[in-house]
């Protein structure tokens, strides 16, 4: 079973974080945006063009805030997810629809983030990283409860 590689991006504007707002099984889900590698494709680049390609934007890739895994014994799923800051640096997000399953575009506060469900459910390793205190970027097993 080979294991899924997701990278996602934290983009940050006045307090709100940028989310995409889906409905998986009769719930209301919102996704970090990121995307799946492509065979040979760095981190960084599946995140540009997954933003490009579903979002309109071009984004500049920061550091790497942490790392972490979800893995659905039932369906035989695993997934590493890798999280960065990032920064757009042109365009305005809209949705494309033949790139995206999502059906909008949420700004949720910080605080929010907690108050949703969140994919991967990371928002207290966010306000921790925030804050300045996520101590360790691999932060292990995320507790991902639903889909």
């Amino acid at each position: 079973m080979p294991i899924n590689i997701r990278p996602s991006i934290l983009i940050i504007e006045n307090q709100h974080v940028l989310t995409m707002q889906y409905n998986y099984g009769g719930q209301e889900v919102y996704n970090l945006p990121g995307g799946n590698l492509e065979l040979g494709e760095h981190l960084s680049e599946a995140l540009a063009r997954e933003m490009q390609e579903e979002l309109g934007i071009e984004v500049s890739v920061g550091e790497m805030i942490l790392v972490g895994e979800v893995y659905f014994e039932d369906r035989k799923k695993h997934t590493l997810h890798i999280l960065f800051e990032g920064k757009i640096t042109a365009g305005i997000p809209n949705l494309n629809p033949k790139e995206t399953s999502a059906l909008a575009i949420k700004w949720l506060t910080i605080n929010e983030l907690e108050s949703v469900n969140l994919y991967p459910n990371v928002s207290k390793q966010i306000q921790d990283y925030l804050a300045g205190k996520l101590s360790n970027k691999y932060i292990g097993k995320i507790d991902q409860q639903w889909l």
